[in-house]
């Protein structure tokens, strides 16, 4: 049995906890948080752009601890999932592989380069597993395209689309929002870079254009991911500049030589629209809840002691390495060359 200690309990921290109690092989031993009411279990006030409220939750058999200290003193622990604001994620992910527990922490991995060097090379001394929570890879639209996609039935990928938007934020909320986690361009828009190196690997450049807050964080963008290795378009649209009642839309068109392969949350529910062969027809994916197949991807990890391929840390540099290439494309109205790891 794999014991989780959860660090922050907001959105993601609620998130993961529910997630959890359909993972096989693992349970919540712990969380940490300084919040009064989420230690009593009331967690009503945790709301995040889909799904319901944290609610009222049990825990009576979980070991509520304030400090992190005091949960990476706890040698019951294997796995810390930290769902902390990401200018948390250095120290604290640092903080639990050196005290010998192995790290799943939100995406983005960090909000620069060196932040996520330092982190994977803690993870390194510490011969322990640090894994980034990029979900949209076991979404189930997601996951079930790119498996079409890749097998060849349709022949090869031609263009890929791709579209995530969120609502405004007040701008009080936003200004929290930007400061700590890195703006949509970062936090949110990440998702789909990832998706791109999922699908078609990593790009030779970006080109990207956006408009940006004051304080120089991509409020909207549109980019674009070139490749000189293979014939292929692949663009994706990003921000925090939706209207209610438009909370949260995301959504691909992807274009093979025989088929294009459509969804959006909004208009298509869980369900891909795949048109072939002068018809279409609606596949509804049979893979299983997108948070709980992440976290039970990571325990199964964590119990045969094996780097993941799906949530790696490199993977997630990687993510966010091009994240910022696409900011300063933005900003500058260039496009940029992505180092190949030989290059860095």
């Amino acid at each position: 049995m794999v014991n989780v200690g959860i660090v922050g309990i907001g959105f993601m921290g609620a998130t993961h906890f529910k997630a959890l109690q359909g993972v096989k092989g693992a349970r919540v031993a712990a969380i940490c948080t300084r919040d009064e009411k989420k230690l009593a279990g009331d967690w009503r006030g945790v709301q995040g752009n889909f799904g319901d409220s944290g609610g009222r939750q049990d825990l009576s058999r979980v070991k509520c601890y304030r400090d992190l200290e005091e949960l990476l003193q706890d040698d019951s622990i294997d796995l810390v999932d930290i769902c902390l604001p990401t200018s948390l994620h250095r120290d604290a992910a640092i903080a639990a592989l050196r005290a010998g527990k192995h790290v799943l922490v939100e995406k983005p991995i960090a909000l620069n380069l060196q932040d996520a060097d330092a982190m994977l090379d803690a993870a390194r001394e510490a011969k322990r597993l640090l894994m980034v929570a990029h979900v949209l890879r076991f979404f189930p639209a997601f996951a079930a395209a790119r498996e079409i996609a890749v097998s060849g039935k349709y022949g090869a990928i031609l263009g890929v689309h791709l579209k995530r938007i969120i609502g405004r934020k007040a701008p009080e909320v936003a200004d929290k929002y930007f400061r700590a986690d890195g703006g949509p361009s970062l936090d949110l828009h990440i998702h789909d870079t990832d998706y791109i190196l999922h699908l078609l690997g990593v790009p030779t450049r970006v080109q990207t254009s956006g408009y940006a807050a004051a304080n120089g964080d991509l409020l909207y963008l549109n980019s674009q991911y070139l490749f000189d290795d293979k014939p292929v378009c692949a663009t994706a649209q990003c921000g925090a500049v939706g209207e209610a009642p438009t909370t949260f839309e995301h959504g691909f068109d992807i274009y093979l030589e025989g088929a294009t392969l459509r969804f959006n949350n909004l208009f298509t529910g869980d369900d891909i629209c795949i048109c072939a062969n002068g018809r279409k027809k609606i596949l509804r994916p049979r893979h299983k809840e997108a948070f709980a197949a992440q976290l039970q991807h990571a325990v199964q990890c964590v119990r045969e002691n094996r780097e993941s391929d799906l949530i790696s840390a490199e993977n997630a540099r990687t993510a966010l390495a091009i994240c910022l290439l696409e900011k300063q494309s933005a900003l500058t109205g260039k496009a940029q060359k992505v180092p190949r790891k030989s290059d860095v």
